[in-house]
């Protein structure tokens, strides 16, 4: 007979308030969840028990009799105690639970608790624990090509931001890879197995950033024929990514500032807020401590939004990493053109390390997609790098080149102005077919674009197989 697996430890909860009608809710709404609850009325108290044997999670209350609550986190944190532990914060005390945030806190609860946040937020602190006890390995990291000393102080940066719920800033130019480090960094964490929703703040008209972020109920407005769950309830259990969080109106920044402190959204329709589950990860390319100077982003959402910040480096600081990098996109290209012989010489490799790379790895790839489609052969050279897509000359831009003085009064205005945008945009759609054979997805990267765009502008300016022959 094969041995029985033993049963699972139970798992210990440690909850500490001064107010023991608050402690009895706690401890019968955990208890009721299968767990084992120990009570504590101070911090005098909570360290008997801790010393006593280990917890798995600590619900711990900011204001104690006998002292605060932050200095019980950081007395775990200087002992490096594996107990994850949740702040429970008076109402609206931003500063606070940023604070216990940054000093190690798995997470906060804003008082009054609701119950079943309570429940939702200790969930999550098991399945962390329960993860690190299992060390699953990473592959979320192998994503962000690169060993270079930057690339693996971003690396352990994502490792340590997964452990716990604090909001994360991810900030660097366009091009860096910002969402890929969002990705890691869920994949990463305990909810991976839950939804990851990305955002383009920037793609959002604003009269429409409301109903988008937080849902609404059908009849709600004019054109409200169905109900609409909203980005946050869409990534319940896992993690909302906005991307470009520097382009959001100031009037939105307002009410997203409410949701993050609070964890509660109100659906447009409704009088109640909501409870919420997502892990918030922002990111931009724009200095926004620059943007609070100027005004354009308020203080107190970055403070929130910035608990933990993580910059990506540009592609100039880590050339070394460019062979590597260089592979990973030419394995894209060679699955996506269906040339498994596609390789990078080695002048044509020495050639990209003395780019600047403005455009960082966007730029690279870009490179690439168009070398590889001017490519006559399977090895790509230094020639293929430096052939650029040809550009059509405005009627001004010609007379200027021919030495015309001020564009301003020789430029040549087209009568219909619809008509000869069409005409120049079919021009450099065509000659970019042109070039890849009629391959309408090296073509498109030729571009910059993605396949369905191409689609569309084919489409409608009515280009045809053989016009581009």
């Amino acid at each position: 007979m094969s041995e029985a697996t033993p049963a699972a430890p139970t798992p210990r909860i440690l909850v500490v308030d001064d107010e023991p009608d608050l402690r009895e809710i706690y401890a019968l709404t955990l208890i009721r969840e299968g767990w084992e609850v120990a009570e504590a009325a101070g911090v005098a108290e909570a360290r008997a028990l801790l010393e006593q044997g280990a917890f798995d999670v600590a619900i711990v209350d900011m204001r104690l009799r006998d002292g605060e609550g932050m200095e019980l986190l950081s007395w775990l944190a200087a002992r490096h105690r594996a107990e994850r532990v949740v702040m429970a914060t008076a109402y609206g005390n931003a500063a606070t639970a940023v604070q216990a945030l940054k000093t190690g806190a798995f997470d906060y609860l804003t008082k009054p608790v609701d119950l079943r946040q309570l429940r939702q937020v200790v969930r999550s602190a098991l399945a962390l624990g329960a993860a690190v006890e299992r060390a699953r390995p990473t592959p979320a990291l192998h994503a962000l090509v690169g060993d270079s000393p930057p690339m693996r102080a971003v690396k352990d940066a994502l490792r340590r931001a997964a452990r716990g719920m604090a909001p994360v800033l991810i900030q660097g130019e366009s091009g860096t890879g910002k969402e890929l480090a969002a990705r890691a960094l869920h994949e990463l964490s305990n909810r991976a197995a839950g939804p990851f929703v990305p955002v383009n703040c920037s793609a959002i008209p604003e009269h429409l950033l409301e109903a988008e972020f937080f849902g609404y109920r059908k009849g709600a407005f004019t054109g409200a024929v169905n109900a609409h769950d909203g980005f946050f309830a869409a990534a319940a259990g896992g993690t909302l990514f906005l991307d470009e969080i520097g382009e959001l109106p100031l009037a939105m920044q307002a009410k997203l500032l409410r949701a993050v402190q609070e964890r509660r959204v109100r659906v447009i329709g409704e009088t109640a807020e909501t409870p919420v589950d997502a892990r918030l990860v922002s990111a931009t390319h724009r200095d926004l401590a620059r943007c609070v100077a100027d005004g354009s982003f308020r203080q107190d959402l970055y403070y929130r939004l910035n608990v933990i910040g993580v910059t990506l480096p540009p592609l100039r600081d880590r050339l070394d990493d460019l062979p590597q990098l260089a592979d990973a996109l030419l394995a894209r290209i060679r699955r996506d053109q269906e040339r498994p012989a596609l390789r990078l010489g080695d002048e044509a490799l020495a050639a990209l390390s003395r780019q600047s790379f403005g455009g960082n790895v966007r730029e690279l790839e870009n490179m690439l997609q168009r070398a590889a489609a001017l490519a006559a052969s399977d090895t790509i050279g230094a020639d293929d790098l430096g052939a650029p897509a040809a550009a059509v000359t405005a009627p001004g831009e010609r007379a200027a080149a021919a030495g015309a003085t001020p564009p301003q009064a020789a430029m040549e205005l087209p009568p219909d102005l619809p008509a000869y945008l069409d005409h120049v945009e079919r021009a450099i759609l065509l000659e970019a077919l042109r070039r890849t054979r009629f391959n309408r997805t090296a073509a498109a990267h030729l571009l910059g674009l993605n396949l369905r765009q191409m689609r569309y502008r084919i489409e409608r300016l009515g280009i045809r197989d053989d016009d581009a022959r």
